[in-house]
């Protein structure tokens, strides 16, 4: 599925047709997900209660972030082997889709945790490590303004960008779970939303919201990246 997701998404990030099917589709989940979520009846848990609805948005950003950022590792890979400013263009968009549907996750959890912990940020391991991954990538668009030369920032950047995945996939998934005991729920003794909280009336809405934010995030990253397109076509001339 994880090869299947970052073929999809190159084709459709570098697709040059409208694009008419998939885009409305995108509209129709997020939407759709989004005004049914909220108006679905949902388990009634203590504490939680009406905040579970976050699940509507708050994982799916995640998703989507994973899933373009892998797209950027791609494409920052396929670079070193065969470099050339379009692939660096494509790395660096999909990375910039990335960081902000990452700073959203970080704002919905900041959000939800106020409602449901009482508190906008705990000292948390899986929080201070969705923290630490976004400064990671922050870390790259600082590094890639730090550079003139073109084909130096392409290659560090490349090479950075490659780094920072490999760090953020063990912050956000192994080292909370080898941390103990944790608020959040997937961590240890504290269960994620499955069967208990996570009934067949909102995996209905739950699955095509992340499909939905995973479209959006590569069409983010095409409009981006024709942006950026334009942007080096009008430099030269």
């Amino acid at each position: 599925m994880t090869v299947a997701g970052v073929w999809g998404g190159q084709f459709l990030i570098e697709q040059r047709t409208s694009g008419v099917v998939w885009k409305s589709l995108t509209v129709l989940l997020l939407l759709g997900a989004s005004a049914v979520g909220i108006l679905i009846a949902v388990p009634r848990l203590p504490i939680v209660n009406e905040s579970i609805r976050n699940l509507f948005f708050h994982v799916p950003m995640w998703f989507s972030m994973i899933m373009v950022l892998l797209v950027s590792v791609w494409y920052s890979i396929r670079y070193l082997r065969n470099p050339s400013e379009r692939l660096d263009v494509l790395a660096h968009e999909s990375a910039k889709t990335g960081i902000v549907l990452g700073l959203l996750g970080l704002a919905t959890g900041s959000l939800w945790a106020r409602f449901t912990w009482g508190a906008w940020w705990t000292p948390d391991p899986r929080l201070n490590g969705a923290a630490v991954a976004m400064l990671i990538y922050g870390a790259y668009l600082v590094l890639r303004g730090s550079f003139r030369d073109e084909q130096q920032r392409a290659r560090v950047s490349a090479i950075y960008n490659i780094f920072a995945f490999a760090a953020a996939i063990p912050l956000l998934f192994v080292l909370p779970r080898l941390s103990g005991p944790s608020l959040h729920p997937g961590q240890t003794g504290n269960p994620g939303f499955n069967q208990y909280d996570l009934d067949n009336t909102m995996r209905q809405v739950f699955y095509p919201a992340v499909i939905g934010w995973i479209l959006f995030a590569f069409w983010l990253t095409q409009v981006s990246s024709r942006f950026a397109f334009l942007k080096l076509k009008h430099d030269e001339n």
